[in-house]
């Protein structure tokens, strides 16, 4: 039987930790954003971003899951500090490794309106100063600082996704995380019972930017209704 390997390419803020609480409590291993020392005794990995783990077998072994055989999920793989970043879900060859070494592995991809995801980067402490700083795969140096900006990298990093995976509804979900069926579309997806479903990693000032109306109505064309985080 294939082993079960989930990989969600959504964007921060789009219900990563949800996935991942959610993935977790369904007796799965999660690697989210960055490896814990409780999680693993290889010092190599500990407090690793998920992110480097990943290119790093990727550049060296042509499997960017080598090291990662203790998980079963990966969460969240993207991070951006002020050292740097890294963005393995806009990856096009990073993902097309992970399908050629692992068939059977399972793509979620986590996300909200378009609108709603980019407030939510907002309000997160320093993350839009940081996306403006950084050099990111579609969005570069100088870009990310206000709405319009955010708006239209995030609608084309999903819509890359939908045009990767078109014809493949085995392998690969668009999640709206608030949906009322999340879970259960999740279920089915992963052919794996989930129990829990919620809201985790909620933005710490407890601001909701879910239930406002899209005044602009920009709604993405891939997610309708309010949103979790």
């Amino acid at each position: 039987m294939t082993r079960l390997r989930v990989i969600n390419l959504g964007l921060p803020k789009s219900g990563t930790t949800t996935l991942a609480t959610a993935l977790n409590k369904a007796g799965m291993k999660v690697a989210d954003h960055k490896i814990r020392p409780a999680q693993t005794d290889n010092p190599a990995l500990q407090r690793q971003f998920v992110g480097d783990v990943l290119y790093r077998g990727y550049f060296r072994t042509g499997d960017p899951l080598a090291e990662l055989e203790a998980f079963d999920a990966i969460t969240e793989s993207s991070y951006l500090t002020h050292g740097g970043s890294a963005w393995p879900q806009m990856d096009f060859g990073l993902i097309e490794a992970i399908r050629a070494h692992h068939p059977g592995a399972k793509f979620v991809a986590t996300q909200r309106r378009a609108k709603f995801l980019s407030r939510s980067m907002l309000s997160w402490t320093n993350m839009n100063t940081r996306l403006e700083r950084a050099d990111i795969p579609g969005l570069p140096h100088g870009y990310g600082n206000t709405t319009m900006e955010r708006v239209t990298w995030i609608k084309a990093h999903y819509a890359h996704l939908r045009r990767l995976f078109r014809g493949r509804p085995e392998e690969f979900l668009l999640l709206d995380v608030a949906a009322e069926d999340a879970r259960e579309q999740l279920s089915a997806f992963l052919g794996r019972e989930i129990d829990w479903w919620g809201r985790a990693n909620a933005n710490p000032d407890g601001a909701s930017d879910e239930t406002e109306d899209d005044a602009d109505g920009d709604a993405d064309e891939t997610s309708e209704g309010p949103t979790h985080a």
